[in-house]
């Protein structure tokens, strides 16, 4: 239940509180000398104590208000994080089709921006981390950082308004450019005000409990994941339904502006909810310039050992001693958790390395799977949402059920031991990606190799021919194909010839491009074209490849679901488009066709991963016929076989994410915190760059070596995190600075009089 502050007012008797009561002390006998008086009240001292620690309990000094247990505050945090997620990942969604399709930029440099914006968003972390700890204090950065956020969402809004500058009302922005820069001053505020906050608020959540609730803020850490996914995966569900809705005002298109704008508005209400919790929030004020007190300690102990570097000076148990000449012992005691904690770290991008292939390597596997489960089909770009999925679920059976049940078997599962567990199961995640790449290996069609040539032959023609290729002869009916594409070697390619039943022999004539596939139309005994498919992979995402081979002597143009294919010519094919799954509708047209002949058609039912030549063909009547022929088998392996890898990497972040941010707030000083969960955010960016180095250094024929490579260094780096870990020694901050307290009260008490003292230590205590 959810409970108020206690009263001030706290129980009297005669006068005093009830607390406060306590035996007298003796009499002070007039003729003892000043020494035994200060003794005898030196023995009341810890009574004095003990009874107004009782007093501060009855009283209920704390402001803050409970609920089940938990600080009231955490509940505006946890609902101020849901909604900043869903508007960062709402937003990313639709980075990549924004830049290609409004702004019109290519591929390459899209991708190239959205990297450069997402690192941007984990390295300014640090720049948030020193604002807070330093200057502004948690409060204050996420409030005036957000400000600067929901500005950015707001920019970036505004930027893909079309009608911003389509001043002929033509469809198309007669600026590009102005789009351009509002897009990059979005994206730059919101890189700052995302990766600013990113530190401040996990760490301010941690604040808001007391000594004591080690339990609870364990707990809130995983409410606070759990709030992140669940941002996530609303947001990657909804942006793109916005999206694909027409909207403008004077002429219709994707509607980038609503789609960027909830997004806009989720950050505004994070905003609003974060500033109502105000009045609850524990808040601590920043402590100065605390990391450049950091640096100075380290570079002066570090400069000072290297002076007394000779034999002659003895050694001190921790370099960081070597600054005591200069620095308080409370100031390098800090520094000394930090640097333990930041060793730890150097070994944890290896686990984001592997964790953010999600986006990458799992969904191009996808695009080579069949994504029918049963009655639902899944496009491989939706199968990300099974980690934000399976967090939802897993979070809370880890807390609940799994930890528990782990404790009651006496077993100590500390947080170092669930990072490296979390680890362990990454690494295995990748071994089950590469089991299933075998799989889907077995299923994937044969493309030639830089030195090789791939032919088939189609023969749209209604006479039976026979083709010679050096080692091996084919005979056609009319309207059929070879049943795969024949491998040769480019140089033995010396000659292919082609004949009909009492026709001449006719060579064919070709110049066949090295590592590529092509395609001999034959219609005649004589009469033949080479066309090169342009097709040397599995259509990407998941796609189907069509295309038309045209059989009619006028040319023909056909329009399938909103694509054009313009101007085939006559025994020529068009160039492929790409299509999703499901069936589509088709329409051909041409001035050769008789008016009464039917010019609607529909596909047979794509699946995913295939490619298709129809074939344009005159029936007895004149009119169009349509007959189909495969190029690429579709996908067989099933994408669900990629759910136990995501099992397996989405239990391993549970362990090791969720236990990582805990720990890193538990071992951080009071006034270092921020800066803390800033190197944890760090991690993941390094680990981005090792992706990018370990892609382009190694040039892996197959995809599963790749897996297995990752997977292996993951293991290794686990093995490396547990030897470290075994090390380590956990520390209580909160205990260490008390004892620093402790002994500075000590030795302030040593410089004043008895009853000074024990006037202080009442009026302070109460």
């Amino acid at each position: 239940m959810c409970l108020s502050p206690p009263s001030l007012t706290p129980p009297t008797h005669n006068g005093l509180p009830t607390s406060l009561r306590t035996e007298p002390p003796e009499p002070v006998v007039q003729d003892k000398t000043e020494d035994e008086t200060r003794m005898s009240a030196l023995k009341f001292l810890p009574q004095l104590r003990r009874a107004t620690s009782s007093y501060l309990l009855e009283v209920g000094m704390s402001k803050s208000r409970t609920c089940f247990g938990y600080p009231l505050s955490i509940f505006f945090i946890v609902v101020n994080e849901f909604c900043e997620r869903f508007s960062y990942y709402g937003m990313r969604a639709l980075l990549v089709l924004y830049f290609r399709n409004f702004i019109g930029w290519d591929d390459d440099l899209s991708t190239a921006i959205y990297h450069t914006f997402v690192a941007l968003c984990y390295l300014t972390p640090i720049l948030g981390a020193l604002i807070a700890d330093s200057w502004l204090g948690k409060f204050k950065t996420i409030i005036w950082l957000s400000i600067v956020y929901t500005i950015g969402q707001g920019v970036i809004s505004i930027s893909s308004i079309n009608d911003l500058t389509d001043h002929n009302h033509d469809g198309t922005p007669d600026s590009i450019p102005t789009h351009v820069v509002l897009s990059m001053i979005g994206l730059v505020l919101i890189a700052l005000g995302t990766g600013g906050i990113k530190p401040c608020v996990s760490a301010f959540g941690g604040d808001q409990f007391e000594e004591g609730q080690e339990k609870q803020r364990n707990r809130f850490f995983s409410i606070f994941y759990l709030a992140i996914n669940a941002g996530s995966l609303l947001s990657t569900i909804v942006t793109p339904i916005l999206r694909v809705q027409q909207c403008g005002i004077h002429s219709q298109q994707a509607c980038y502006p609503l789609a960027f704008g909830v997004p806009a508005a989720l950050m505004a209400v994070s905003l609003i909810v974060f500033v109502i919790g105000s009045g609850m929030y524990k808040k601590f004020q920043p402590q100065g310039n605390i990391m450049g007190e950091v640096a100075k300690c380290i570079g002066f102990a570090i400069k000072n050992r290297f002076r007394h570097r000779s034999k002659e000076f003895p050694k001190r148990r921790h370099w960081l001693d070597w600054a005591k000449e200069k620095y308080d012992e409370r100031l390098i005691s800090q520094i000394k958790m930090v640097t333990r904690v930041l060793f730890l770290y150097i070994p944890l991008p290896m686990f984001w390395a592997l964790f953010d292939q999600q986006g990458s390597r799992w969904t191009l596997q996808a695009t080579t799977m069949s994504g029918r489960i049963g009655a639902v089909e899944i496009q491989p770009d939706q199968m990300q949402t099974v980690n934000a999925i399976l967090i939802v679920i897993m979070v809370p059976v880890f807390d609940a059920v799994i930890y528990p049940l782990i404790a009651k078997c006496g077993l100590n599962f500390t947080s170092l031991k669930r990072m490296t567990f979390g680890m362990f199961l990454a690494s295995m995640a990748f071994v089950a990606a590469a089991v299933v790449q075998l799989e889907i290996d077995k299923t994937l069609p044969v493309f030639p190799e830089a030195h090789h040539v791939q032919i088939k032959v189609l023969n749209v023609g209604n006479d039976n021919v026979m083709v010679s290729f050096p080692g091996e002869t084919v005979t056609l009916g009319q309207m059929s194909q070879t049943d795969t594409y024949m491998t040769f070697d480019a140089d033995q390619l010396t000659s292919i010839n082609m004949s009909s039943p009492g026709s001449p022999v006719t060579a064919v004539a070709h110049d066949f491009e090295q590592g590529h596939r092509h395609t001999l139309l034959v219609w005649g005994p004589s009469d033949y074209h080479v066309v090169k498919d342009g097709l040397n992979k599995k259509p990407e995402k998941g796609e189907n490849g069509i295309r038309f081979v045209n059989t009619f002597n006028n040319v023909v143009n056909i329009t399938m679901s909103g694509k054009v294919f313009e101007d085939v010519t006559s025994h020529n094919a068009s160039k492929y488009q790409f299509f999703s799954s499901g069936i589509k509708n088709f329409t051909i047209s041409s001035t050769e066709f008789p008016e009464s002949c039917r010019r609607d058609f529909e596909s047979s039912n794509l699946e995913f991963g295939s490619a298709y030549t129809y074939v344009i063909e005159r029936q007895s009547d004149g009119c169009p016929g349509i007959k189909q022929f495969e190029d690429i088998a579709p996908n067989t392996v099933n994408m669900a076989l990629q759910i136990p890898q995501y099992f397996l990497l989405t239990c391993g972040e549970v362990v090791f994410s969720v236990t990582g941010l805990e720990f890193s707030y538990s071992q951080a000083p009071s006034n270092m915190k921020s800066v803390l969960q800033a190197g944890w955010l760090l991690t993941v960016a390094v680990g981005n760059i090792i992706v990018l180095i370990v892609a382009g250094a190694g040039h892996f024929s197959e995809q599963w070596a790749e897996y297995i490579l990752f997977a292996a260094l993951l293991l290794v780096v686990c093995i490396i995190f547990a030897i470290m870990a075994w090390f380590y020694t956990y520390v209580n901050p909160v205990e260490v600075e008390a004892q620093f307290d402790e002994e500075e009260k000590k030795r302030s008490a040593g410089k004043s009089d008895l009853y000074p003292t024990l006037e202080s230590v009442s009026q302070t205590k109460m």
